[in-house]
């Protein structure tokens, strides 16, 4: 059986590779995946799977017409909070898909926000037509309950990917505190520069190492590069292509912050303590889930002695979560796996 797995992959994001590499895993043994890559050489060379250009019209008609299966896999794809054109590109393969007669399973997604009636009509009528759905948070699953669609709701299957050790991290000082921010529009200048002043307190106060990771550099690089410039022997730039490797480090690591959803996820799993910068619903709700602590972007204060103190109070006394707790966010993120294996069986 041939399945063509279509989402935000081979972008340089280490959240959506997160989520590829959980996918592949998690695909039945006897499932031979296509992958739609904006980098499809990259793709082939990091996961030994067959992929194609995921604009490229020709090669997704082709890729699609040899195939049984289309899988869109993961995340925040059906959105026009970014653009307008992810539903229209992901519901127009999607319709494609369904027209030629394939088995459509919308896998892990997070759905919303859509403000259009054209969006939402899109999306709408692309969720209808699938075999199967499951999602990663209640408020899409209730949503496409509105929309009278049966899904599986389970957490986000990142929770669940295996991990890989990164050779020379244990040469890196600790105790170690990792940093994933991200640019944002909410994230301003000066709330930038509220917030380094704060890790140079944190630093000082913890004697923490801050490893700074750029989960996507073409959008982190330079938030990263301006945080080591006010901590040039206290920090390390932290960048990693292979998502089972990003998600081993959090394991090193005795505290958290980030904006990046999958950057939270992975550190949760890791027992680690976590602070969230939210600028996203998805980071909303995973805050709630898990009863995370943090701030949306508009919420950070303007002292950064505030906000050195609230994460040093974290650093000292948050409580991580257990490892039972972490046990059954994967047991439960495996309810993405079953429903895999279900409609591909």
């Amino acid at each position: 059986m041939r399945a063509v797995l279509c989402g935000y992959y081979g972008q340089g994001n280490g959240g959506d590779e997160a989520l590829l590499a959980t996918l592949l895993q998690m695909l039945p043994s006897h499932v031979q995946p296509l992958v739609l890559s904006g980098q499809p050489e990259e793709t082939q060379k990091c996961y030994g799977v067959e992929a194609c250009p995921r604009k490229s019209a020709p090669a997704v008609w082709s890729a699609l017409r040899r195939s049984d299966v289309f899988i869109w896999g993961g995340g925040s794809l059906m959105q026009d909070a970014t653009s307008a054109l992810n539903p229209i590109y992901y519901g127009g393969i999607m319709g494609m898909a369904q027209q030629m007669g394939l088995k459509t399973v919308a896998w892990a997604q997070g759905v919303g926000p859509l403000k259009r009636s054209l969006t939402q009509a899109i999306a709408r009528r692309s969720f209808q037509g699938c075999t199967a759905v499951s999602v990663r948070d209640r408020a899409s699953a209730a949503l496409l309950e509105e929309w009278r669609v049966p899904c599986t709701l389970a957490p986000d299957p990142v929770w669940a990917l295996a991990s890989k050790p990164v050779s020379g991290f244990w040469d890196l000082p600790a105790p170690r505190i990792a940093v994933a921010l991200r640019s944002h529009p909410q994230l301003t200048d000066a709330r930038l520069a509220a917030l380094t002043r704060a890790l140079v307190m944190l630093q000082q106060s913890t004697q923490a190492h801050v490893m700074l990771i750029p989960f996507q550099p073409v959008n982190d690089l330079a938030i990263a590069q301006s945080i080591h410039r006010a901590l040039p022997e206290t920090s390390t730039i932290l960048t990693l292509s292979d998502p089972q490797q990003l998600k081993w480090v959090f394991q090193g690591v005795e505290m958290t912050i980030a904006m990046r959803y999958h950057a939270l996820i992975m550190a949760a799993a890791a027992e680690c303590r976590c602070f969230a910068l939210s600028y996203d619903p998805k980071v909303q709700q995973l805050m709630a889930e898990v009863a995370m602590p943090g701030w949306d972007l508009e919420q950070i204060p303007d002292d950064a002695g505030a906000i050195a103190q609230t994460w040093i109070e974290q650093y000292a006394n948050g409580d991580a979560l257990s490892v039972t707790q972490v046990q059954a966010m994967v047991d439960r993120a495996l309810l993405h796996r079953d429903l895999l294996q279900a409609v591909l069986s």
